[in-house]
């Protein structure tokens, strides 16, 4: 069985993670949407909205678990049994970022396959750290948002 992690902080989750996590479910028999939990970085949104998002937009999908970690994400893997990570990338910016995570998990997990999925064109310029400053100045994030929730994420 092909088990999958894809880690983030989803803060908030954005049409570009859904993009990378249905692409992703073509891959995989199971795909676990992590949420990383450092107890240093200060989210925008609590852990459980993030959480009840992701579960809400994926609740018809047996496929899809929702949960949040801390530490390790190579240690997340070996806790739900998953050999590979599943990771989007917008840029060659992101590609250089994301290589060196792999190489270490990989050092770290031999067994652990990093997989990279390119956003789609239209999916490039979105991300999280956007819309956090969008609706920081009190602007519509609709248009990032998956369009089921974007009447929660305000």
């Amino acid at each position: 069985m092909k088990i999958a992690v894809f880690p983030g902080t989803f803060d908030p989750v954005t049409i570009g993670h859904q993009n990378i996590i249905d692409r992703g479910l073509s891959l995989f028999d199971e795909l676990y949407i992590a949420i990383g939990v450092n107890p240093n970085k200060k989210t925008y949104f609590d852990l459980e909205s993030r959480i009840g998002w992701l579960n809400k937009l994926y609740e018809s999908n047996p496929k899809v678990k929702v949960r949040h970690y801390e530490g390790l994400t190579i240690d997340f893997c070996k806790d739900v049994g998953a050999n590979y990570v599943l990771r989007g990338l917008r840029s060659f910016e992101d590609f250089e970022y994301e290589k060196r995570i792999a190489l270490v998990n990989k050092e770290l997990s031999p067994n652990l396959e990093t997989v990279f999925l390119y956003s789609t064109a239209e999916f490039g310029s979105v991300s999280s750290s956007f819309v956090r400053e969008i609706l920081s100045c009190g602007g519509d994030v609709s248009s990032f948002v998956p369009k089921s929730l974007s009447g929660d994420i305000k």
